[in-house]
């Protein structure tokens, strides 16, 4: 090769990687800086062209312009290093600084979660009745028609069964309407003396301001020796007064349950005229709020009970009943449907 070829080789080699090292420093980005890593040193870049053809050289000049190319193309990779070193520190900082939090500003406001009303009202029922020395005693939500039905004094032909619009999973098997068989299972297997209060679920086939498909109960049982009506009217109106306050009075209607006898529906005073009559109370001054009387003689030949030794009274309540007199709260379908805005009332 002569000298002017040679000379215009290595000119050429000397413009690429001035050209590169001017792009290396104005790139702004990490992808920019490997584009021209690409250009320039990749499989079809201009500097590897160029050591492509060192084969057709003069064996003379081939050292010579190989070192020269290789010393370019090591300027360049260097100048790289430092240029991704200086990128990636930019980029780092800019991350950063979004991620930056400003100790000055407020804090956000979190909002907490509750107990539901429900649940509230359910431990304040308990809590006075385990005061009163009760236990809580617990049964299933799917249940057999046996302790839904035949043990509490309505075999299959019953009329009584009517009452309840029940909500079937097989013919024997059923939702439970009350929490009254939990006073059959419990009864099974324990013996008298029985203070208990079976708090939970039940379903029935009903849906509107006032009723819902699945609503709570807490029902409640003594079985002792002497128990009479006396003990039971004294026991709820230890219940209403703590729940209603001081001044909360009741009142025992007839009425009839198959699995007690006598059996009453129980007023209580109304909470929101005080018993002088108002819309709510459709101007009677009385509000309903439970079932109750002395246990069925004939429910204790189910468990084995002797009714010539003992005797015993029950009662049940619907709890969300209870929350809507307690809190003045007219549609029972407020406590389902998660509205944050009547749920933050309850705070």
């Amino acid at each position: 090769m002569s000298n002017g070829n040679r000379g215009s080789l290595a000119d050429k080699i000397e413009e690429i990687v001035s050209q590169t090292l001017k792009e290396i420093d104005r790139a702004s980005a990490l992808a920019e800086l490997q584009s021209i890593e690409i250009s320039c040193l990749g499989r079809k870049g201009h500097l590897t062209g160029i050591l492509r053809t060192l084969g057709s050289l003069d064996p003379q000049e081939r050292p010579w312009i190989g070192k020269l190319a290789n010393q370019g193309k090591e300027r360049i990779k260097e100048r790289l290093r430092l240029r991704q070193v200086e990128l990636e520190h930019k980029e780092l900082r800019k991350e950063l600084a979004k991620e930056t939090i400003d100790i000055t500003l407020p804090g956000r406001p979190v909002r907490r979660g509750v107990k539901n009303i429900i649940t509230s009202v359910v431990e304040e029922i308990t809590e006075i009745f385990v005061g009163l020395g009760y236990r809580v005693a617990e049964g299933p939500d799917v249940e057999l028609d046996y302790y839904n039905f035949e043990a509490l004094n309505m075999p299959p032909d019953h009329p009584a069964r009517s009452l309840w619009d029940t909500l079937y999973v097989t013919d024997k098997v059923l939702l439970r309407t009350h929490t009254s068989p939990v006073q059959i299972r419990y009864m099974e297997e324990h013996e008298p003396p029985i203070y208990i209060i079976a708090p939970g679920k039940v379903y029935r086939r009903d849906y509107d301001i006032s009723h819902a498909p699945m609503f709570h109960q807490i029902e409640g049982l003594a079985v002792d020796k002497n128990i009479s009506m006396a003990d039971l009217k004294g026991t709820l109106e230890a219940f209403t007064r703590a729940v209603f306050g001081p001044e909360a009075r009741i009142r025992f209607r007839p009425s009839y349950f198959p699995f007690t006898e006598p059996s009453a529906e129980v007023d209580v005073s109304c909470v929101i005229c005080g018993g002088k009559g108002c819309r709510v109370c459709s101007d009677s001054g009385w509000l309903e709020i439970l079932g109750a009387g002395m246990v069925d003689s004939n429910l204790y030949k189910y468990v084995g009970y002797d009714p010539e030794e003992v005797s015993g009274f029950a009662f049940g309540m619907g709890v969300d009943r209870i929350a809507m007199l307690k809190y003045g709260i007219s549609d029972i379908r407020l406590f389902f449907e998660n509205d944050l805005r009547f749920l933050e009332q309850f705070r």
